[in-house]
C-alpha cells in the first residue's frame, strides 16, 4: 500500500472585506504583502489576492461587515522587536504583548480594517 503525502502548508485563506483597496493598503503597510494581479475573473465574485511569498490571503467584497469572531488567523513573526517597532512607527494598535516563558514565545493581536482578528506570534527557539 502506498503512503500518501501529508498536507504541509496553508496555501491561502479567504476573508470578506467591505473595501478591497483599503484592505490591500493595510496588508501592504502592516505585513509588507504584495498584491497579486488578477488577470481573469476567479469565480462569481471579484477577488483581492495578497501574498508574502510563503502564503496568500484572499479577500472578496461584501456590502456589510461580516464578523468572524471568535475566528482568527495567526502569523509567525521572525523578528518580534523589529515588527513591533514597525507597528509603533506606522501607528497600528495592537493588544498587550503576552510572554510565554514555558515555550519562549510572545503573542499579541491586532485587527484589520474589517475587524478580522490577526494574531501575531513569535517563538524564540524556532529554527528558520
Amino acid at each position: 500500500m502506498s503512503q500518501t503525502k501529508q498536507a504541509h502548508a496553508i496555501h491561502h485563506v479567504l476573508f470578506p472585506t467591505t473595501d478591497m483597496e483599503r484592505t490591500a493598503e493595510w496588508y501592504e503597510r502592516v505585513f509588507e504583502m504584495k498584491r497579486i494581479p488578477v488577470t481573469q475573473k476567479a469565480g462569481p465574485l471579484p477577488v483581492l489576492l495578497m501574498t508574502n511569498g510563503n502564503f496568500d490571503l484572499h479577500f472578496t467584497p461584501v456590502e456589510e461587515p461580516v464578523s468572524l469572531a471568535p475566528y482568527h488567523f495567526a502569523l509567525e513573526i521572525e523578528d518580534w522587536d523589529g515588527f513591533v517597532a514597525r507597528l509603533n512607527e506606522i501607528g497600528i494598535e495592537y493588544a498587550d504583548v503576552r510572554e510565554r516563558p514555558q515555550n519562549n514565545s510572545k503573542t499579541s493581536e491586532l485587527r484589520d480594517p474589517d475587524g478580522h482578528h490577526v494574531e501575531i506570534v513569535w517563538h524564540g527557539d524556532r529554527n528558520w
